[in-house]
């Protein structure tokens, strides 16, 4: 049986830090360290997400600055609020909550964002690295497992999490495969990873048979489904956790696992 890596806890241990960093910031320059946030539309899980960051915000010490726009609005005022934020004094890192309605290019809208204030890490410019994969990295340290020379297999290649946590890995002297939609024989390729990481969204993607014997397995994919209570969702991850935790000799939950992390981690970026 695994051991359950619990990013709630893990969290809680990067926000006590950031909030001395925090305290430390405001003393350095009178006055608190800024994060704005543009939340277009009114896409509960959008936010529930948005709540959470500013509930972290804070618990941290940090100022936040909400501007909730409706979904019909131009492409060009979005880039101009977040120009404001761009030249603003007060704000040091800027978030727009993605997704994006559908008649928005969302990476023209990401690339107005200055690669400074950045602190998603979405942007090709951006200065930061993004949080999830980020908060991969922490949750495999966590662990307290090796890192040299071990064998990570990664399903999926997004520039937000696949990618950028692959060169982190190969930062850390990890074995690093990606693999993707196009790839054939998967679980050949999965049942090799001495840490396993996927992040696609798609329900109970890995099986217990596609993993390694007391591999490490982070879980960032999510699926909602409707419940059979109204307006209410069942979340999935990309792992079939119940049968997986059995092989695995670590793994994370969904929810509980990734999720928390990745939002310290993007505190941590606000305040770098």
């Amino acid at each position: 049986m695994s051991k359950i890596i619990d990013g709630r806890i893990i969290a809680e241990q990067i926000k006590a830090q950031l909030k001395q960093k925090a305290a430390n910031f405001e003393k350095e320059k009178g006055r608190k360290c800024g994060l704005a946030v543009i939340l277009v539309g009114n896409d509960p899980s959008s936010e529930i997400y948005v709540l959470n960051k500013i509930k972290a915000c804070e618990q941290v010490g940090i100022n936040s600055f909400v501007h909730t726009l409706k979904s019909n609005v131009s492409q060009e005022e979005v880039c101009i609020l977040v120009n404001t934020f761009n030249n603003s004094q007060d704000v040091d890192g800027i978030l727009v909550q993605l997704p994006l309605p559908e008649h928005m290019d969302q990476a023209k809208i990401l690339e107005c964002i200055s690669p400074k204030k950045d602190v998603d890490g979405f942007s090709p410019a951006s200065k930061h690295i993004p949080c999830t994969a980020l908060a991969c990295l922490e949750l495999i340290k966590s662990t307290g497992a090796s890192l040299e020379g071990a064998h990570a297999v990664i399903i999926g290649r997004s520039h937000i999490v696949g990618r950028p946590v692959a060169k982190l890995l190969l930062d850390h002297d990890c074995t690093v495969t990606i693999t993707h939609s196009k790839t054939r024989d998967l679980a050949t390729l999965t049942r090799q990873a001495d840490i396993l990481i996927s992040a696609v969204g798609k329900k109970e993607l890995v099986t217990a048979k596609m993993v390694k014997r007391g591999a490490i397995v982070i879980d960032v994919g999510i699926t909602r489904q409707r419940d059979v209570v109204p307006n209410r969702f069942k979340i999935f991850g990309d792992v079939d956790f119940d049968r997986v935790k059995k092989v695995a000799s670590h793994i994370t939950p969904v929810p509980g696992g990734v999720g928390p992390v990745t939002i310290a981690m993007l505190l941590s970026n606000v305040l770098s």
